[in-house]
């Protein structure tokens, strides 16, 4: 099976997470808030450990006055999703021929 699941990666919230912020340079908090359709506190817990494996950058700014948070992802976590995505079209791939025989 090509790529590796990644079990950082694989629960529901932050493979979503992952897969919006492929997608794009950076995201704020309230896109992926809103995106991943979870309360703040959730969305903080979900990025902190995607934070603590390396697989985003947080950086905090000021926008119309209020901090704002912006999430990108680095390039250990673009490998490590690309890893999974593969691990999960591997495995979709064997169920697909195994529904086929």
């Amino acid at each position: 099976m090509d790529g590796a699941f990644d079990p950082v990666i694989h629960a529901p919230a932050r493979l979503q997470i992952m897969a919006v912020l492929a997608g794009v340079q950076d995201a704020e908090f309230s896109l992926l808030r809103t995106t991943v359709k979870v309360s703040d506190s959730v969305l903080s817990k979900h990025l902190a450990q995607l934070a603590d494996a390396g697989y985003v950058n947080l950086r905090k700014a000021a926008l119309g006055g209020r901090q704002r948070t912006w999430v990108s992802l680095t390039r250990d976590g673009r490998r490590a999703f690309a890893s999974h995505v593969k691990a999960l079209q591997a495995l979709a791939n064997i169920t697909d021929r195994m529904a086929a025989e």
